[in-house]
């Protein structure tokens, strides 16, 4: 079955290097659009080109500042307002995630604000990727393709070639990620146990299983200010791990990150491009998600079926 509606691809300010990249991987371009801008720092968006009866996907994603999530919005009520057939939200990573439920009193949850922003602005459907709880998906009341990008770190783990390899969970939140990847690697299993008693600072880590003589992979969904995978991967060190790489999907790498990560004894951190990288770092490498969301985004919009596209 094929769609009937013509397809068009717009990306907002914040990702537009991600969004050249799936639209190439397409074998389309972007379309065009424009952001006035107003001198209070206000902003418009409009189309430049009609979207009437058009199936729209608008890639970008929502990492602060919040203009980035206002833009969206505002781009998907521009397109429902241009009388766009359908409107898919492209959030490759989802900013707020981390709010997924109140633990303290009197506390917002981001992420089911987020949700309820995104349906009141008329989205049809949303694709992101590796959230940061799966449950998020919930709080729609639109359909969700939530994308893996174990797709592209297990077939570039095993190009290492690693022997005695370890998968390590950075927390006891990340064992069921962990789990998959050690499934997929035929690898042991690793699970870190930190004590934080405010945000963004690990007062301790300890390992739970073998890690002497291991190459160690610690698998996360996003890095923020590095402090975990520093603290573990000098753990790790001291307790006879022969490498430490890590594997992650959002490079949100606030504050000290990339600093830490330089003076770390890691030995390799990938992630991937739904985030864009602010400086450089030898350390680092970036697989791009382009052409993985391209042929999800094929498979959607002619309502075939994604499962084969998933690792996990």
């Amino acid at each position: 079955m094929k769609s009937n509606s013509p397809i068009k691809f717009f990306s907002g300010r914040a990702s537009m290097y991600l969004a050249e990249g799936i639209a190439h991987s397409y074998g389309t371009e972007l379309g065009r659009i424009s952001m006035y801008q107003f001198s209070d720092g206000e902003f418009q968006p409009a189309y430049e080109e009609s979207v009437r009866g058009c199936t729209v996907f608008l890639i970008q994603s929502t990492f602060p500042p919040g203009d980035n999530l206002m833009e969206l919005l505002m781009m998907i009520d521009a397109a429902r307002r241009a009388s766009a057939d359908r409107v898919v939200a492209v959030i490759p990573y989802f900013g707020f995630a981390r709010q997924d439920r109140k633990d303290r009193p009197r506390s917002s949850i981001g992420a089911k604000l987020v949700a309820n922003l995104l349906t009141a602005a008329g989205v049809d459907r949303i694709m992101t990727m590796d959230l940061h709880a799966d449950q998020l998906q919930g709080f729609f009341d639109v359909p969700v393709d939530h994308l893996y990008a174990s797709a592209l770190f297990v077939p570039y783990i095993k190009s290492l070639e690693l022997d005695n390899l370890a998968i390590a969970a950075p927390d006891m939140g990340g064992t069921k990620r962990a789990n998959a990847y050690s499934r997929f690697l035929n690898a042991s299993m690793v699970i870190c146990y930190k004590l934080r008693k405010t945000p963004n600072k690990v007062e301790e880590i300890k390992a739970i299983g073998d890690i002497r003589d291991k190459n160690v992979v610690i698998v996360d969904d996003m890095i923020d200010t590095a402090g975990t995978i520093k603290y573990a991967a000098g753990m790790m060190k001291n307790e006879g791990a022969k490498s430490v790489r890590v594997v992650a999907t959002h490079a949100v790498l606030s504050g000290p990150a990339f600093e830490r990560i330089e003076q770390s004894p890691i030995d390799e951190v990938v992630v991937t491009d739904t985030i864009p990288l602010e400086r450089k770092c030898d350390k680092i490498k970036v697989l791009s998600v382009a052409s993985h969301f391209a042929d999800v985004i094929d498979k959607v919009y002619n309502y075939k079926s994604i499962s084969d596209t998933f690792l996990n």
